[in-house]
């Protein structure tokens, strides 16, 4: 069994190098079950047990909605970074790189589905599935990418643009997914089930940030970022 962890990097007005070193050291701190880290990124870069991959169809990442992700439902684009060889027990985990690990993650990995995504999260957009968090087995619901072209995009229901959560949405609305609060102990800081105030939740294993937030804004004012959110 291989599990991979993996993250995006792409542009630099609001993630950096040093994010990424904060996720690996958060998984690294909070994962007992071997696994590797890869971050799939436009620059090649050295960080301390990172791969690094690069980005194919770059022209993805120059309109919002984060459709480039789409491609790891790309069985060929597994095979070529993820799993040369891959087995039915493998699990690929994508992580936003807003995320602060806050607790044990071996528990919340172990789900036998062959797809799940975060859900409930989300407070104006209809859409109930956030790609914050997600975990595939290789050659999960292929459609995903397999069907993806953004002239079809366009035509599915949308909040402010279309993005990928609502591609997937769209595709498989019933969808296996971890849900946001006491359930799974992931929360999205400020949205539904985040209790008030900016206190951490007893319950907390992860704490993923989105839209114009990111753990970077927040740190100099709440110590449990400062405490997680580090190398």
């Amino acid at each position: 069994m291989a599990l991979v962890i993996s993250t995006w990097l792409w542009g630099s007005k609001k993630y950096s190098v040093d994010d990424v070193a904060k996720l690996r050291a958060g998984v690294r701190r909070h994962l007992r079950t071997p696994h590797r880290f890869i971050c799939l990124s436009e620059n090649d870069f050295s960080l301390a047990d990172v791969e690094v991959a690069p980005i194919e169809n770059m022209e993805l990442t120059l309109m919002p909605g984060c459709f480039v992700r789409l491609r790891m439902f790309d069985p060929m684009w597994q095979e070529r970074w993820i799993w040369p060889r891959p087995s039915s027990d493998d699990r690929l985990v994508n992580m936003d790189l807003d995320t602060v690990i806050v607790g044990g993650l071996d528990g919340l990995l172990e789900r036998s589905e062959q797809f799940v995504i975060l859900q409930g999260g989300n407070a104006a957009n209809p859409c109930k599935f956030g790609g914050a968090l997600m975990m595939l087995r290789p050659g999960a619901v292929p459609d995903v990418w397999g069907s993806f072209s953004i002239e079809a995009a366009m035509n599915i229901p949308r909040h402010e643009f279309p993005d990928d959560q609502g591609w997937i949405w769209h595709k498989h609305p019933e969808a296996a997914g971890w849900e946001c609060g006491p359930k799974s102990g992931i929360y999205v800081f400020r949205k539904p089930h985040w209790p008030n105030g900016d206190y951490l939740p007893k319950d907390a294993v992860m704490v993923t940030f989105n839209g114009w937030r990111s753990p970077r804004g927040f740190a100099d004012k709440i110590e449990w970022i400062r405490e997680h959110w580090r190398t």
